[in-house]
């Protein structure tokens, strides 16, 4: 049996590698290779349909990322800020939903995280899909289950310095979470002796990854802060070219040293989370009292349901009506010399740098006029240029406006920026 898991594992693994895109976010590639993985180790029983519907449970593990700025309420799914509550929080917060209400209002709760809860949450609800052989339930229920039990196991979504930003290491959250696995993971051992087995305490194992991940945190930020002091900034970043874009990235070297201090942290979170997936989806089916999946196998979704379901993720890219955590860090840390300039918020592109304007303005225009902006230009604010800044080497006429060196998850443009007013 361990032959089988291992045969597998590693062809999956291979697979994805070659395939998958670079992306964003334990981010997308690392979400992707997850759900993909669990499905793997389903027993005889569910692995058929599983391994039917691969595709769609590997594409749509990013589901609850491409909503958080679309759905009320779908933000703090994703993480806890479990020191919030105190430093020993990780310790005392009281487990259950309604006595940590008692405790600390639901308005509370929902501000700082309840990825948690909401882990037992989507079980109940994959188990309610299984029972009722609902397959596009079961699916999207899956889907979304696997990606909050990520979220739950990455150390950056348990602490309210989820970015670095209240200690100088602005872009930690997406060097952890992305840019690591993205380098290293074919590197990783994803052999398992056992497939997946059954949890009968959801909500205690939810609790439990989270708290092996916020316990991971010391490590996290020290060996980053040390690496920084002894290798510098010089070293530390460089610049690469994704299609059109030029975007700033954690150097190889800077990326290596620290993924070897960390002495495979990364790699254990991402072992642990692909088995408690398998081990919840492999739950929710057995509470559900074992229904016989190679009979909906057949059942596949249909055409209207497929489009439905396209039609409503084109919807959450086109409304975004709220923001995330990440749009508000500014308030208190941005320098008092910037504050009354607007700001751009921490979004899904890397970087803006000497991309084609003409192509891109419509879109961009799109979304930056969707946040609040004050006085009425994007940003005019003279910053401390990098050594080696990305400069277009002309605009584009047609357009006002110039661009420079937007990176996400730095949170502030650490570049020299240039604004000219934006069109309506």
């Amino acid at each position: 049996m361990r032959f089988l898991y291992t045969f597998f594992v590693v062809f999956s693994v291979l697979f994805f590698s070659l395939s998958a895109n670079k992306a964003s976010a334990w981010g997308f590639f690392g979400h992707k290779l997850i759900n993909r993985t669990a499905v793997f180790l389903m027993p005889p029983e569910m692995i058929g349909f599983y391994k039917t519907h691969i595709q769609f449970l590997t594409e749509n593990s990013v589901n609850p990322d491409r909503r958080r700025y679309a759905v009320e309420g779908e933000a703090p799914r994703h993480y806890i800020d479990i020191d919030h509550y105190g430093a020993d929080a990780i310790y005392t917060m009281p487990r259950k939903w309604k006595d940590a209400v008692a405790k600390y209002t639901e308005d509370t709760l929902k501000a700082y995280g309840i990825v948690p809860w909401h882990i037992e949450v989507m079980t109940d609800r994959l188990t309610r899909a299984f029972r009722n052989k609902d397959v596009k339930q079961i699916l999207l229920y899956s889907a979304d289950l696997g990606h909050y039990i990520g979220d739950g196991n990455v150390p950056l979504h348990t602490t309210s310095n989820y970015n670095g930003q209240m200690s100088g290491q602005y872009g930690i959250h997406g060097f952890w979470e992305s840019r690591l696995p993205e380098l290293y993971s074919n590197e990783y051992d994803f052999f398992f002796e056992k497939g997946a087995e059954y949890e009968p305490d959801v909500l205690g194992r939810a609790w439990n990854a989270v708290t092996v991940a916020h316990l991971a945190l010391d490590s996290v930020f020290r060996f980053e802060r040390e690496l920084t002091e002894r290798m510098g900034d010089d070293q530390k970043f460089t610049f690469e070219t994704r299609g059109r874009i030029t975007v700033k990235a954690y150097s190889e070297p800077f990326s290596r040293a620290y993924h070897t201090m960390l002495g495979g942290q990364v790699e254990r979170q991402m072992r642990s989370t692909i088995k408690m997936v398998a081990d919840l989806w492999f739950t929710a089916w057995v509470n559900a009292g074992k229904p016989d999946l190679d009979a909906l196998i057949e059942k596949r979704l249909s055409e209207e349901e497929r489009k439905a379901i396209e039609e409503e993720m084109e919807d959450w890219q086109k409304n975004r009506k709220f923001k995330s955590r990440e749009d508000d860090q500014f308030e208190g840390n941005l320098p008092d010399k910037y504050k009354n300039y607007g700001y751009l918020p921490n979004f899904q592109w890397e970087g803006i740098a000497g991309i084609n304007l003409k192509n891109r303005m419509k879109s961009l225009k799109r979304e930056l006029c969707k946040y609040p902006i004050a006085p009425p230009v994007v940003l005019c604010a003279q910053m401390q240029p990098l050594k080696s800044p990305v400069v277009p080497a002309k605009a584009d006429t047609q357009y006002d406006t110039i661009i420079l060196g937007i990176y996400r998850r730095v949170n502030i443009l650490s570049e020299v920026a240039r604004t000219c007013e934006l069109r309506a």
